[in-house]
């Protein structure tokens, strides 16, 4: 009989294996090298898993103590419903485990977090190229079709 897989928050002793799903997920994204997050934003996102006054959260798929894959997500207010929000913001599993349903369950997980907080809906953004991905995404949730839009307030150096 195959390991179970769980889905459970993170807790601190979790951090050297959350670490290298965090780093795939970074490098993913092209941020690695010379563009690669600064360490204190790593730890500072660390810190606010474990900070009750800090609106966000991670779950991590584990499976025969080996962790592979995460979801981080975050509540935060809107201007068009009473009920909070949830944005899926961070989801990645490892390579090896991709294609056996751990980031359909990852995201199953969110809904059900944000059900029990209370949340009108989850959403989350993807990259147009992330094809992969999309499809899973296409089976769980509606596109809406919106464009996002950002301007960097960070200096140009």
């Amino acid at each position: 009989m195959p390991p179970a897989l769980t889905i459970r928050p993170v807790v601190r002793a979790d951090f050297p294996r959350w670490l290298p799903l965090w780093d795939g997920y970074n490098k993913f994204y092209g941020r690695f090298g010379d563009t690669a997050l600064p360490l204190a934003i790593t730890q500072m996102t660390w810190e606010r898993f474990f900070d009750a006054y800090e609106p966000v959260h991670a779950l991590v798929a584990e499976e025969d103590g080996q962790l592979l894959g995460l979801v981080h997500y975050l509540y935060h207010r809107t201007t068009t419903s009473i009920a909070p929000t949830c944005y899926l913001q961070d989801l990645f599993t490892e390579e090896s485990a991709r294609g056996k349903g751990i980031g359909r369950k990852l995201i199953h997980a969110v809904y059900e977090k944000a059900r029990l907080a209370g949340a009108g809906r989850v959403y989350w953004l993807t990259h147009e190229t992330n094809a992969t991905a999309r499809k899973l995404y296409d089976q769980m949730a509606d596109n809406s079709g919106f464009i996002v839009y950002r301007k960097s307030m960070e200096e140009k150096r």
